[in-house]
């Protein structure tokens, strides 16, 4: 709850519209987030048109039970990247276990789930971090270069490079292990 010396942030005026029934706050969080929502979806089913209707079915699931976001626990972006990929997985599991109805290999299909989930978890928290760290990470990571290349593209010390990576890496995995930590709470429940 906002206090007297602390203006509201974006998300818990947001809640608070959506609460009231306001569409245009609904239309305002769509265009703000369903391009990172749809990314993670798609990442995770790599399926466009699953993606675009599980997209749908989140911002109808915020439009219906707004009171679910929790602002205390961190930001709606936060929240709605949780949300998806949690949705997103149970559906690739349900698709899996479809395609896998004659019995064995369950196993291999609950590793794929989880190796998807993980990348396309790692990609949206790369995607999130701030613009220097995410270009670092993607050069040096994702283009397979040295820090001294990377530097050197960058435009920046070799110092400055390794750090910058040292940071991501660390945000990463922070990132990760609280969404480690959250799942085993959801499955304690």
């Amino acid at each position: 709850m906002a206090t007297p010396d602390r203006t509201p942030r974006w998300d818990e005026q947001l809640q608070r519209r959506l609460a009231r029934g306001e569409e245009t706050a609904l239309g305002e969080l769509y265009d703000q987030l369903a391009p990172m929502v749809h990314g993670l979806a798609g990442r995770v089913l790599a399926d466009q048109a699953a993606a675009a209707q599980l997209t749908r079915e989140i911002f109808a699931h915020v439009w219906e039970h707004p009171e679910d976001f929790d602002p205390a626990q961190g930001s709606l972006r936060s929240w709605l990247g949780a949300l998806t990929h949690r949705r997103a997985v149970e559906r690739l599991r349900a698709r899996r276990a479809a395609e896998w109805t004659g019995g064995g290999g369950s196993g291999a299909a609950e590793e794929e789930i989880r190796a998807v989930a993980t990348a396309a978890r790692v990609q949206y928290v790369v995607d999130s971090l701030p613009q220097p760290l995410r270009e670092t990470i993607a050069v040096t990571y994702y283009d397979g270069r040295t820090y001294q290349e990377t530097a050197r593209m960058l435009g920046i010390g070799e110092q400055a490079a390794k750090q910058r990576m040292r940071l991501g890496l660390e945000l990463l995995a922070t990132e990760l292990a609280d969404e480690r930590a959250r799942q085993d709470e959801d499955g304690n429940r």
